[in-house]
């Protein structure tokens, strides 16, 4: 009521003053903005800041939490209104949980999703059309057509061994050296239902052996089933029992690798298969009906700065998708890395995983001893 009163006291001094001069509108328009010019301002500076706390951005990632306490601060500090929270959680596991919340999704950005997995989320409409500015220089093997996922990385599987327990020449040099009874107890696999890079090797173990002979897949696989000690709840748990030599052998991502190895100095090495490794194309979404769109824009531009790709290389030895980066600008690890791929229908792989995964599941896992 005291400020109304203030109000009604100017404009009255202003009325006779505005007879006077002939200038009513512009007297009554001056007193006005007197008036609420400091309350304005304030209201204006707290709905700025409204607006500023509002802006809030979700992910749900596969990466390694290195890699995350790593790049989610450089983002928030070159977008301090956007503030960003993170699950980290397997790339299978965030397929279903994006299924599971098609209705009203929950995450707005998917970043680190297999290739199969990815163009299933796609296929089911979970994905969202999004043609980022860097798109000309991702090549089309590593895109979805219609621009509902990029590749973010390329991820030789290899065989992955502890060399204190087993010297590079007697690791297996192949996958077919993997079901040598020689090896029997000393294969530990990372969970493979939960896990899209171990989903990915199953499967192209599957393909290699034929998709019309599909039993022949699943034979190789009930093999290896023989030969392995254990499934490992996660990477973490399959990292300490290959170090604590509770196996010497197991399948896993070439980067992953070289991480454990380089950057914590775990007694793990690789073998690149000789007849050649699935090269799974690693990537990123914006989730269907994401709440911050805009924010999960940003993100997608900011994963793909070229200084950003030379970081992950150098720091997290991530191969770039991107094909305009200087190559003398990338660490010299990768100039040791010949990428022979195996040969792959993705699309048909992708198809079939499911189908492949759940019979392996319920009827191979566990019974390759007996």
């Amino acid at each position: 009521m005291r400020k109304i009163g203030k109000m009604v006291g100017c404009v009255g001094k202003k009325w006779v003053k505005s007879l006077l001069t002939g200038s009513v509108a512009i007297s009554l328009a001056a007193c006005s903005s007197q008036a609420g010019t400091g309350e304005t301002s304030k209201t204006s500076e707290l709905s700025s800041k409204a607006s500023v706390q509002q802006q809030k951005l979700v992910i749900y990632t596969g990466r390694d939490k290195s890699v995350v306490e790593d790049f989610i601060p450089k983002f928030e500090v070159a977008h301090p209104d956007i503030k960003v929270d993170v699950l980290t959680i397997g790339a299978q596991e965030i397929l279903e949980r994006i299924r599971g919340e098609k209705a009203n999704p929950q995450a707005d950005f998917w970043w680190g999703g297999t290739q199969s997995g990815l163009m299933t989320a796609a296929d089911e409409g979970l994905l969202e059309s999004y043609k980022p500015p860097f798109s000309n220089h991702i090549p089309t093997l590593y895109k979805d057509s219609q621009d509902r996922w990029y590749g973010e990385m390329l991820l030789p599987e290899v065989i992955m061994y502890n060399p204190d327990m087993l010297p590079k020449a007697e690791a297996p040099k192949d996958w077919d050296d993997l079901l040598d009874p020689k090896y029997k107890d000393n294969i530990i696999i990372r969970g493979v239902l939960k896990s899209g890079t171990m989903r990915t090797i199953y499967s192209a173990m599957m393909y290699r052996q034929g998709l019309t002979t599909p039993d022949k897949g699943y034979e190789w696989l009930k093999k290896l089933d023989a030969n392995t000690k254990e499934y490992a709840q996660d990477p973490t748990n399959l990292y300490l029992k290959l170090a604590r030599q509770e196996g010497a052998i197991s399948l896993w991502n070439l980067q992953d690798v070289m991480i454990q190895k380089e950057t914590k100095k775990q007694p793990f090495d690789y073998i690149y298969p000789a007849s050649g490794a699935p090269i799974l194309v690693d990537g990123v979404a914006i989730v269907k009906g994401a709440k911050n769109l805009d924010a999960a824009k940003e993100f997608y531009d900011f994963l793909f700065d070229e200084k950003i790709r030379i970081e992950m290389a150098e720091k997290y030895y991530q191969i770039p998708t991107l094909s305009n980066i200087n190559k003398e600008n990338l660490p010299a690890w990768l100039k040791d890395v010949e990428l022979k791929p195996l040969e792959i229908d993705w699309k048909v792989m992708a198809e079939k995983e499911k189908e492949w995964m759940q019979y392996w599941d319920e009827n191979i896992k566990g019974k390759g001893k007996k």
